[in-house]
C-alpha cells in the first residue's frame, strides 16, 4: 500500500505513524505513507494558502493553486492509476468495501485534507478527484478523516495485522458483511457473568455456528440495513401459537 496525504498539518500524523499497528507496518516497510505539506506550495513570498471567499461570508477558502500544486507533487510519487481523494462531508460515505478497493489499488492513493470553509471549486474541476466522507457531520479539517481512512485501509494489507484472519472477521467484512460476533476472554466467570458454554467446549464447528448466529442476530437488531434478502425473516412462515 502506498498512500500520500496532502495536508496543512503533517505534524498531526506523526504519533499515528510512529506507533499503533499502522506505525509498525510503516517501520517494517509493508506500507508507505508520504506527507505532502500544503504550505510548501503556497502562493507568493509569504506562501499564502488561503484567501477570503468571493461573494463574502465567514471563513477562508483554500487557494486552487496551492491545492493543485500539492496534489500534482504527490502524484509524481505514484503510478498513473493513483486515485486522488478529497475528504469532504459532501462525498460518498466511506465503508469497508471502499477500504478494500484502496488496499488493492496498484498505484496507491492520495488523500487531500480540506480546511477552513473548503477548497476553491476550480481546484476540484482541474483535479477531478473522488470525494469521500466519514458521515453526515463536519470536522474542522480532513486530517482526522485521513487517519481513519489510512487505518481502515492499512489493516487490510497482508502482513499488517498479527493474524491473517483478523481483518476477515471484522464487522462489515466477509461475503455476508455482518457485524462482528461478541468476544470474551479470561476469566470464564466475571462478576457473576459467565462466558457462553459453547466457547469453552473446544468444538470448533459448534463455535463457528454460534458466532455466525450471534453475528446475524446482532446485525438484524442493530443494523438491519446491512442484511440481504437471504437474511430477511420469512414473513410468509406461519406464526407459532402463543
Amino acid at each position: 500500500m502506498h498512500a500520500s496525504v496532502v495536508t496543512l498539518f503533517p505534524e498531526l500524523f506523526a504519533p499515528f505513524l510512529e506507533q499503533t499497528v499502522l506505525g509498525r507496518a510503516v517501520q517494517a516497510k509493508r506500507i508507505q505513507i508520504d506527507l505532502i505539506e500544503m504550505r510548501a506550495h503556497g502562493v507568493g513570498n509569504h506562501r499564502m494558502v488561503d484567501d477570503r471567499p468571493f461573494g463574502g461570508g465567514p471563513g477562508m477558502v483554500l487557494a486552487a493553486e496551492t491545492v493543485v500544486s500539492a496534489v500534482e507533487a504527490a502524484r509524481q510519487g505514484h503510478g498513473p492509476a493513483a486515485r486522488t481523494i478529497v475528504l469532504t462531508p459532501q462525498g460518498r460515505c466511506f465503508d469497508q468495501a471502499i477500504a478494500q478497493e484502496l488496499a488493492d489499488a496498484p498505484d496507491g492513493f492520495i488523500l487531500v485534507c480540506g480546511r477552513y470553509e473548503g477548497i476553491d471549486e476550480r481546484a476540484l474541476e482541474v483535479l477531478e478527484p473522488e470525494e469521500l466522507s466519514l458521515g453526515d457531520f463536519v470536522l474542522s479539517g480532513g486530517e482526522a478523516a485521513a487517519i481513519a481512512v489510512l487505518d481502515a485501509v492499512g489493516r487490510l494489507v497482508p502482513g499488517v495485522l498479527g493474524h491473517e484472519d483478523s481483518s476477515k472477521e471484522d464487522s462489515f467484512s466477509g461475503p455476508e458483511g455482518l457485524l462482528d460476533h461478541p468476544h470474551y476472554t479470561r476469566p470464564a466467570v466475571w462478576r457473576g457473568l459467565e462466558v457462553p458454554e459453547v466457547l469453552l467446549s473446544g468444538d470448533h464447528g459448534a463455535i463457528a455456528a454460534w458466532r455466525h448466529a450471534q453475528a446475524l442476530a446482532r446485525t438484524r437488531a442493530r443494523r438491519p440495513d446491512l442484511l440481504s434478502d437471504a437474511h430477511a425473516p420469512d414473513t410468509d412462515a406461519p406464526e407459532e401459537d402463543a
